[in-house]
């Protein structure tokens, strides 16, 4: 499978500083991605890192390219809302492009370490 993922580093999650949340969500989705064997797609080379934090340039980038990608992966609805309830018809269109939006903080088998 083939995927992107996406890491919300502007929010706390569970009483977290954004520091540990942004740890929290990179930890439960790259252990996500290791055990379901997901390769993670950088569809910019220019691009620093191998995940986006930023919907809109997500969005651009998917348009630019059209890959084909199997899922989207982040990690709860918390972290993509902002974007959700603010651009409702770019969420959508965003979807459009995956066969499958996987939230990790609902898979019942995931143990993530706490982190202080």
């Amino acid at each position: 499978m083939k995927g992107i993922y996406f890491i919300n580093d502007r929010i706390s999650i569970n009483g977290y500083t954004k520091e540990s949340s942004f740890e929290l969500q990179q930890q439960a989705i790259l252990d996500y991605v290791q055990t379901h064997k997901i390769e993670v797609v950088k569809l910019n080379p220019y691009q620093f890192n191998e995940y986006y934090t930023i919907p809109h340039a997500l969005l651009y980038d998917l348009k630019k390219e059209r890959p084909y990608l199997d899922c989207f992966i982040y990690y709860s609805s918390q972290t993509m809302e902002d974007f959700i309830y603010t651009y409702p018809a770019k969420w959508l269109i965003l979807k459009s492009f995956f066969n499958q939006m996987i939230t990790v903080d609902k898979v019942p088998d995931l143990t993530v370490k706490k982190i202080v």
